[in-house]
Parts: C-alpha cells; structure tokens; sequence
C-alpha cells in the first residue's frame, strides 16, 4: 500500500521566516491587551463625563431592565427534543456554492465552521458527504456481517453491538475533497465552503478489533472490505493493520444515536483517514487478501502526480490548520485588539505548533495551542493581534508530533500534478484583509 505520508509536501524548515520565541510573544501580547484596556477606559470615562451611552461605558444612565425580566418564560414541555436559539438560525450546514448539483444525491453540505467556538461540532452541523442521498433503515431489522477470510462468520444486529464493550473517543472527520475547489483560484468565499468537509466529534462504539478477535481472521487475510446499505453500495478496501488499530464500528456522537445522514444505525469510522473509507450505513465487513480496487479507490479519491500517474489509497488526512475568525466573509470593527483564532488537526498524531502569520507569510508568531490536545482530534488555536488598519494577509500553519509541517500551494505544486482539483488539499489558506476590514480568500495568490 501506497502511504501518503512517504510523498512528503512539507514545506521549508519551519523557522526559515522571523518567529517570535513564546515569552517574547506573550510579553508583546500583553502590553497590546493593556494598550487596549487603557484605550478603552479612557473611551468610557468621556462617556460618563458626557453622560452619554456608548459601547465602551454605560454612562450615566440607569441600567435598562430587560422585557425577559418583566415576564414568565417558556414552561417545560412533558417532552422535547432541545433545540437551538431562533437567533442561532443563521448557524446552519451549507451545500457547495461551486459545484451545483440540482439532484442533490451525490453532494455534500459543510460545517459552518466560523461560528464552532470549541472543537466538538453539534450533530446538526456534523458535515455530510453521499453518493446515494440518505437511507431511512430500521435499526431493529439492520444487521451487520463479517465473512471471507475468518474462522466463523458472524452476524450482527444492533442489539448484539451494544452489549459489547464499547469506547468513547474525540477525533476528527474530514472529506479528502475538503478544499478541492480552492487550489488554483480561490472559487468560495467563506471558511464554510473552503474547510467545511470537516467536523469534530465524540465518537462511540465498539473497536472493530473486538469482533474481528471474535470471528477469527485469516493469517492470510491482509484487507478488509466495507460495504454500505445506501443506494450506492458505497464499498472501501481497508488494510487488516488499520482494521485492528483503531477502527471503530460506531453507533452514537455526541452523546446519542447517530443521525440519519451520519450513516444511522451504523457506520464505520477510521481516526486520522479520509471520511470516504468511513463507510455508513454499514451492512458487512469482507476478510480478503487483496483489495478489490473499487471505483471509489481508483477512478476517485486518488492523487495526481508527475508523469500522468496517480497515487492510490492515501487515506492519511495531513497535518493541517485554517484561521476561522476572522476569516473569508467576515467584516473587521474598526482598527484594535483581536483574538485571531482557529483549527489545527492531523491524521497523523497530535498537533504538536502553529505558527500564524499577518503579512502573507514574510514572518510568524507562535500561537497559543489550547487544550485538550488529543490524537487525531480537532485541536483550537488563538493570539492576540493588534490591528492597525492597515491591509494584512492572515495565514496560519502546524506542526503535528511526527514533525511534518503543513505545506503551502506552492511546496504541494512541487510534487503533485497540476489539475482543476486536488483530493488530500492540506495547504496553508491566507485569508487578505483590506483597510476597509473586509476579510477575503487569496489562496494561491500569496
């Protein structure tokens, strides 16, 4: 098997620009906070002074009671499913903005990753990604089958899965096509559309090496082949080493069932490897040894390279990070303080560093890395930046505990081949601020 990791897109070593040591850093951080701070009590002392109401101060003005203080709230209903604030309406999944697909079978709808505040994505804002639209399966008729290569198949229903030892685990999810529409031109506008194939989650389930230990694998048995109860019949090829490391067979995230979309009763999950070998709705599991080459693994999710070759299963998702505030579509208050802020995640391991840049690159600073910071899991970042005004290109850029670097376009346009779209798109993203504030996408202009 082809790994993708062996193709190495890292970019130049990592301390080839001016990067500020972290105490030197905080040190600078800190005197901007209080320039800040200072700033504005000055602000909101002429405000008392004038007895006016501004942001900065209340003034002299008696505090207003609010019309939820003058009134009885809403009763608990006997029972309800809890939904969010009719003010979090905006707050919702996205299909593409670039490639338009009128059937809406085969399609995708992304994360709004600019308003998650923390690393775990609610279920509703779970990104979804079908070739087949989404089934409607009764759990109490669905069952689950390992054959092929084992000393006993076996078949499961959902009521056998949960009575086996389960686990709960973070890790990320993310689309191989996460990106593939901004590689020679930034086509979308917003975080949503450019990383949105990309969610964090509380997975639980149980370890697929518990009923593979069951079912007795082969010897001779190097790969396993998951198969779908969708329309499609979605099919991935998995070496038995990944089957019995971390693979889970999961039912729930986040703490209840699976949605329908996310692959509900069942689905297979693979931590740090592309979301399409994840296969949902699973139905059987096949011991072989080989892998079947199906069309998702060879006409798709494969990589471009050199001399009109294309390199296969790379499922490992690289180390990769992107600003999410402020970020593509956004509009900056005014010159001041703001705390930049973002996602770092690898397939790889941990994230170990990210560094954020406010020239497009000619110098970084290392960013505080905000824990927990757990394996092949989303992991927050942020720093303080005093914005002067004046136009500046935000980009950030990690380090995971293998010690790859996340490349730029130019170091990937180095070893893979030129094309409309690039699968396994792990670039830099800069994201262009003018004096006016607005916050626009420039990837591969900088």
């Amino acid at each position: 098997m082809s790994d993708k990791t062996q193709v190495s897109t890292a970019a130049a070593p990592r301390r080839k620009n001016t990067r500020l040591p972290a105490e030197i850093d905080a040190q600078l951080l800190s005197q901007e906070r209080r320039a800040f701070l200072r700033k504005g009590a000055a602000m909101a002392g002429s405000a008392f002074a004038a007895g006016t109401v501004g942001a900065s101060g209340a003034g002299a003005a008696p505090l207003a009671v609010p019309d939820s203080n003058k009134s009885m709230g809403k009763p608990i209903p006997a029972t309800e499913y809890g939904m969010p604030s009719k003010f979090e309406k905006h707050v919702v999944r996205r299909r593409t903005d670039v490639l338009v697909n009128r059937q809406n079978w085969s399609d995708w709808s992304m994360t709004p990753l600019q308003y998650q505040p923390g690393i775990i994505t609610p279920n509703g804002l779970i990104y979804e990604r079908h070739h087949a639209g989404t089934p409607d399966i009764d759990p109490d008729k669905h069952h689950l089958a390992i054959h092929g290569m084992v000393r006993q198949p076996l078949l499961f229903s959902m009521a056998d899965l949960v009575r086996y030892p389960s686990v709960s685990r973070f890790h990320f999810m993310e689309c191989s096509g996460n990106g593939l529409t901004d590689w020679l031109k930034p086509a979308s506008k917003t975080v949503q559309q450019t990383h949105g194939l990309l969610s964090g989650v509380l997975w639980t389930g149980v370890p697929l090496s518990t009923l593979l230990e069951e079912a007795g694998v082969d010897p001779a048995g190097k790969w396993a082949i998951f198969e779908g109860a969708d329309g499609s019949g979605h099919t991935r090829s998995i070496p038995i080493e990944k089957c019995l490391d971390d693979t889970l067979i999961v039912y729930a995230s986040n703490g209840e069932r699976l949605r329908p979309e996310n692959g509900y009763p069942v689905r297979a999950f693979m931590p740090g490897w592309e979301g399409n070998v994840c296969v949902k709705w699973l139905r059987r599991i096949k011991i072989t040894d080989q892998p079947a080459h199906f069309r998702s693994e060879t006409a798709r999710y494969t990589d471009p390279m050199p001399e009109g070759k294309w390199r296969q299963f790379s499922m490992v998702m690289e180390c990769k990070s992107v600003v999410t505030n402020p970020s593509g579509g956004m509009q900056m208050k005014g010159p001041g303080f703001y705390e930049v802020t973002g996602f770092a995640w690898s397939g790889a391991g941990k994230i170990r560093a990210v560094d954020v840049s406010f020239d497009g690159g000619a110098n970084w600073r290392e960013a505080t890395v905000e824990g927990p910071v757990m394996d092949k899991s989303l992991t927050r970042f942020k720093i303080g930046w005093n914005w002067n005004g004046q136009p500046a290109t935000l980009m950030s850029r990690a380090v995971d505990s293998s010690g790859y670097v996340q490349p730029s376009v130019a170091d990937i346009r180095k070893v893979r081949a030129i094309v409309g779209f690039v699968q396994h798109h792990n670039a830099m993203q800069p994201w262009s601020v003018n004096a006016k504030g607005e916050v626009t996408n420039v990837i591969g202009q900088v």
